[in-house]
Parts: structure tokens; sequence; C-alpha cells
């Protein structure tokens, strides 16, 4: 396993950012496929680079600050984000972001509602959240190595550098 990190996403074509596993950490893979898609205009980003933003986000927002954090900084992905853990093979995340999911106790998921139910502060949503954290940092699912694994399945429909 590589121990160099990939600083940043230098213009590589999505065959090259994959060629690149022995010789980089997969964590700053995923990150150079996160920055690249994100350069993106947003009408051409597909379903599966979609999926590769939101677990992204997931990953970083829930470390950084819990489920709140992401329903807040992230709550566009919000809708996509347990098909988007159970496409890349993660269904203990998505168990637990399906439960953070219905801990905000609304009819319907929408971006703005998820945001908006977290902003209300209410305990029980603050404290079904925190439970839910504890799961995910508790759960063993190796995120980033699914998803990278899953990027390269998916080469057709996740493209950078070369579009």
């Amino acid at each position: 396993m590589a121990d160099a990190f990939l600083n940043s996403y230098g213009g590589q074509s999505t065959e090259e950012l994959v060629a690149l596993e022995s010789q980089y950490r997969i964590d700053s893979l995923v990150l150079a496929f996160e920055q690249a898609i994100q350069a993106k205009a947003p009408e051409s980003i597909s379903t599966q680079e979609s999926y590769v933003l939101a677990v992204e986000a997931l990953e970083r927002e829930v470390n950084n600050g819990g489920y709140d954090q992401f329903f807040t900084n992230e709550h566009m992905k919000a809708p996509v984000i347990e098909a988007a853990l159970r496409a890349i093979g993660c269904p203990k995340t998505a168990d637990i972001t399906r439960d953070a999911i219905a801990a905000l106790g609304l009819d319907s998921l929408t971006p703005d509602n998820a945001a908006a139910a977290v902003l209300k502060q209410d305990p029980a949503i603050r404290d079904a959240l925190f439970e839910c954290d504890g799961r995910y940092f508790d759960n063993d699912e190796p995120i980033a190595d699914r998803l990278f694994r899953w990027i390269g399945e998916n080469t057709r429909h996740i493209r950078v550098g070369d579009t």
C-alpha cells in the first residue's frame, strides 16, 4: 500500500488516475477525482460522478462535524447519498445514513428541508444524529477503498481530464 499522498488533481484522465493506485494513497486519489469532477460544468456531471461527490462530502463533513454538518453544509447531496453508498458497496454506512435521514423526521427528503430540519436545533434530532455519528465512527467499512474500486469499475461514466 502506497504512503504517498497526491496533493491535488493535475489534469490526469480517469484511466491515469486509476493507474496511480500503486503510487499514491487511495484516499488522495479519491480526493483527486472529487476535485476533477467539481471542476466540470454541473450539467455535465453524470449520476456516477454525483455519487463520488456525495460520498466524499459525507466523509469530509461527518468526520469534521457529524451528520448535522453534512445536512447543513452539503444538503444538496442528501437526496442521493444513501443510493451512492449502496452503489459503491457500503451497506452498513448506507444503513446508518438512512437512519440519520429518518431522524430528520421529514415526509420527503429535499436538500432544503434536510438543512432546515438540522437548523431547527431540535434536541431529539440532534441526539439521534449524534447516535448516528457514533455508529459511523465505529463502522469498519473502508469507504474510500470501495469508492475507488467502484470508480475503476465505472470509468465509462466517470470521465475527468479528457472531457
